[in-house]
């Protein structure tokens, strides 16, 4: 369907002048052949007003986390071509980037009918908009050889040349030819018009491959022998034949496609083998709502950059995405944002409704999916906090005696955790993780465990009548009470628990089966380490995908970690300060993205992408191996969704 005309835009810009955090200046440009009048404008925005009385030739209606509504003065009517501009100061904080303005916008007309708003990027007020900074150097090679991540031992000389195809020697095993057989069908999804590098049957101007599993090497170790006439392969198990077989579609896609730059080894050895065994890649999947056909494609760049962990975050304040067969409201009521709810507008929606879930089919297919590639799927249902859409979908898990409004999130939803002192709570709990293991094999089920807003459940009566009974004082030793009672759960279930680095506040749970995840800032994982828990490194200030990549204000993302440029990404190393004594509890590292930002693919790659492939390198390759020259010279082959 072709795109219609705007009929209205709003445009912004932010000064650093108006208020303590400075002031939004927006203009609603009526472009339709009528007159408007007796409207209100809702917008979505991150950069929340907290005080509603900091607004110019404008009445603040409400807002809801970054929900926000305005009415025009009085008897305003915008005739076509004319504009209302008005003032927005009150901020909970300065907006650095272009990201942080309205990202979507829509009108509730004199009717009660709904139009969508065309929203501008923002501008900094009194001053130029920058270029794009160039995020990459051109790079340099000192091997001409297409490899990400590059491999722990390589002694190979590059050819002049490159086989037209690799091909199975006679007497290869069919779970070698199936392995085969995978891995080109992966190169066929990440490139679609690409040659594929292999052929189960000889060709000419092809190279035989042969294949031998050698358990010495460890799971996810291989070796790949060149010689002029012959390619050999030893691994040490399924995961190591696979990685061992991208490495060779790696080289060849590259020689092909740039022929001038990289090159096929001619002779020589590659030895590799991972350097951590978490190797991760989270995704949000509810603050934006990700296709089955893009969460595939993901998984295949995770498995193409030899990544093992696909960390799916699939419920939070914005949606429930994952289908619960004995709550159905779950999909229903809390997957729906629209401005009549059932809830409201968050993060880029506008008058259209919107919503999306994964049936429990879907659920089976990525799973099986991500398993044929050696890539685990460990699933996040985020609790106790970020279960706004939770509470609407299923009112029972509210105390009525609560002040609907007695604390708010970090985002600012108001109230909304699940509340420890209900039964309901845990009955609900227990139905979800009976109907999540027969989902997710994996041993390990993430339970989020942050940002849980300090004050929470202080105002809800059973959960001070809870306390008193137990001698709990606080927020946080109230969530460590609930958090204890939901390991017992998954424990009973044969699974770990995993969660972010507050899951360890108020006293926490027993370190032994724990497996948190360090986000905060890197010095949390050696404090978290010291206190016995297993540690995955993913620092906002090097491993967040959302934050943005250049101080210039044109530039799209989060800042609240700082500026995370590509160089930065790559050079970060997770074991950092990590004492030796410390070091076997450093599981691995992993990449994040959040979506609040990506409002579009064009924007995920531009966020995502380089910076995945250097989480992948830092994951896999020696600290000795890495080279931010080389790297840059071939990241821009790596495929993006």
């Amino acid at each position: 369907m072709a795109p219609t005309p705007a009929l209205y835009r709003l445009d912004g810009t932010w000064s650093p002048k108006g208020g303590a955090n400075g002031a939004f200046t927006f203009t609603l440009f009526n472009l339709s052949d009528e007159p408007l009048s007796g409207f209100s404008l809702a917008y979505t925005s991150l950069t929340r007003v907290i005080d509603a009385d900091a607004v110019t030739n404008a009445r603040f209606l409400r807002r809801n986390a970054n929900f926000h509504e305005f009415a025009p003065p009085e008897g305003l009517s915008l005739s076509p071509g004319e504009g209302w501009t008005f003032t927005v100061s009150g901020l909970h904080r300065p907006a650095k980037h272009c990201t942080e303005g309205a990202k979507s916008a829509y009108l509730t007309l004199s009717d009660g009918s709904f139009v969508d708003v065309a929203v501008s990027d923002l501008l900094l007020a009194d001053a130029p908009s920058l270029p794009p900074p160039v995020l990459l150097p051109d790079g340099k090679l000192d091997l001409p050889f297409a490899l990400q991540p590059w491999p722990a031992e390589i002694d190979a000389v590059p050819g002049e040349g490159f086989p037209v195809v690799l091909y199975p020697a006679e007497g290869t095993s069919t779970e070698s030819l199936k392995a085969i057989s995978a891995v080109t069908d992966l190169v066929r999804r990440l490139f679609e018009s690409a040659h594929a590098p292999f052929s189960l049957v000889k060709a000419p101007g092809g190279l035989p491959l042969s294949l031998t599993h050698q358990a010495d090497l460890g799971k996810e170790a291989y070796r790949l022998q060149f010689s002029g006439d012959a390619v050999a392969l030893a691994f040490g198990d399924a995961a190591g034949r696979q990685y061992g077989l991208t490495t060779l579609a790696q080289l060849l896609e590259g020689a092909r496609a740039r022929p001038k730059t990289f090159r096929f080894p001619a002779s020589g050895t590659i030895a590799d083998r991972p350097r951590y065994g978490w190797r991760g890649c989270h995704l949000d999947v509810s603050r934006q709502f990700y296709p089955v056909a893009d969460v595939v494609r993901l998984i295949d760049i995770l498995a193409w950059l030899k990544l093992n962990i696909f960390h799916w975050h699939l419920t939070d304040d914005e949606a429930w995405r994952l289908e619960i067969k004995a709550y159905p409201q779950l999909t229903t009521t809390g997957v729906v944002r629209a401005p009549q709810g059932p809830l409201l507008p968050q993060l880029g929606n506008g008058a259209a409704p919107v919503d999306g879930f994964y049936s429990q089919d879907d659920i089976r297919a990525i799973v099986a999916h991500a398993a044929s590639l050696s890539v685990e799927v460990v699933p996040e249902i985020d609790i106790p906090g970020h279960n706004a859409a939770t509470l609407v979908a299923l009112p029972d898990l509210v105390d009525g005696q609560e002040a609907p409004d007695s604390y708010h999130s970090v985002q600012g939803f108001p109230n909304n955790a699940l509340n420890p002192a209900i039964d309901f709570t845990y009955t609900f709990l227990e139905t979800v993780f009976d109907e999540m293991v027969t989902l997710f094999p994996s041993d390990y089920l993430h339970v989020g465990g942050d940002e849980v807003a300090n004050g929470s459940w202080l105002a809800s009566p059973k959960a001070k009548a809870l306390m008193e009974r137990e001698g709990i004082e606080g927020t946080f030793a109230l969530q460590s009470y609930f958090l204890k009672k939901v390991k017992g759960m998954l424990t009973a279930r044969g699974k770990k628990l995993a969660g972010w680095n507050e899951v360890a506040h108020g006293g926490g749970v027993g370190a032994e089966g724990t497996l948190l995840m360090a986000w905060e800032n890197p010095n949390v994982g050696i404090e978290l380490a010291e206190q016995g828990y297993e540690v995955v490194m993913t620092p906002g200030q090097a491993y967040y995908l959302d934050m943005v990549q250049d101080d210039a204000f044109q530039e799209p993302g989060a800042s609240w970690a700082g500026t995370v440029p590509p160089a930065h990404t790559y050079a970060y190393e997770a074991a950092g300060e990590f004492p030796e004594t410390l070091q076997d509890r450093l599981k691995g590292v992993q990449a994040c993205i959040w979506s609040e930002h990506f409002l579009s693919r064009g924007y995920f790659n531009r966020l995502v992408f380089p910076r995945l492939p250097a989480i992948a390198e830092a994951a896999w390759t020696p600290r000795a191996n890495k080279d931010w020259q080389r790297f840059a010279a071939i990241v821009p082959l790596c495929p993006k969704l």
